[in-house]
């Protein structure tokens, strides 16, 4: 006899029960002062904390439960698209003190929020927060992310410069960035890259140690193979 509708129901709300309260993928990378830990909260949303001053990266409540993460010291914001820009988990994860750096669109959209234009630069504690544009430069596309109104961060952490790429296919301003440590580089088209664009700009700026990220169904493994050999190390991390 076949399992019952409600039977069938009951196992999958316990299977997505489980896989919810799953920790995220994380990484620990040794800095000069401490260790730097990569949480890999979801899609285009991260968590980074260096010594317990935490950055939260395009948070948002469909990706984490933010009620069991710390609090913001900084919260960046890439652009204002539903998926990147959540004023309810901004406000979850702010407390007095937090500050919030955005693109001029979002921050219009966040009491407080400080905003950075392309080319822009800021420092918030000890952390250097530049602005690079993110944009799209396939025929067509910039329908979804045009030019002079998202931000990439460019970040300086003990030294070492992470890039967190946001919304955006293989720039010129991307291409020509230097001493990158660590890039996170959005691989989902239309919106974003394809895997051999995301190679080219790797080619391009070498970063270190490359994270694809917001890739959705497009295979990481593909990325992979196109650098081997190139001198970037990819790492592929769950974003759930």
């Amino acid at each position: 006899m076949g399992m019952k509708p409600v039977s069938l129901l009951l196992l999958a709300l316990a299977a997505g029960s489980v896989k919810a309260e799953e920790p995220p993928a994380s990484d620990s990378i040794p800095l000069p002062g401490g260790s730097l830990k990569i949480n890999f909260l979801g899609h285009g949303t991260l968590m980074l904390d260096y010594k317990g001053w935490i950055i939260h990266v395009d948070p948002v409540s469909a990706e984490a439960d933010y009620a069991a993460l710390p609090p913001a010291d900084l919260i960046l914001v890439t652009h204002e698209h539903g998926d990147h820009l959540d004023p309810a988990a901004v406000a979850r994860i702010s407390r007095p003190g937090t500050v919030i750096v955005a693109n001029p669109a979002s921050a219009e959209k966040l009491a407080g929020a400080v905003a950075l234009r392309n080319g822009e630069s800021r420092t918030v504690g000890s952390v250097k927060i530049e602005a690079v544009p993110a944009y799209n430069t396939s025929p067509g596309r910039d329908r979804f992310h045009p030019k002079g109104r998202d931000n990439g961060y460019l970040l300086t952490i003990d030294g070492k410069r992470l890039y967190i790429a946001g919304d955006t296919e293989d720039t010129p301003e991307m291409k020509a960035l230097k001493n990158v440590d660590i890039a996170f580089l959005p691989m989902n088209q239309p919106y974003t890259m394809t895997p051999e664009q995301v190679a080219k700009a790797a080619r391009a700026f070498k970063p270190r140690l490359l994270y694809p990220y917001h890739y959705g169904d497009t295979d990481p493994a593909r990325l992979v193979a196109l650098l081997e050999g190139k001198g970037v190390e990819v790492r592929v991390r769950s974003l759930r």
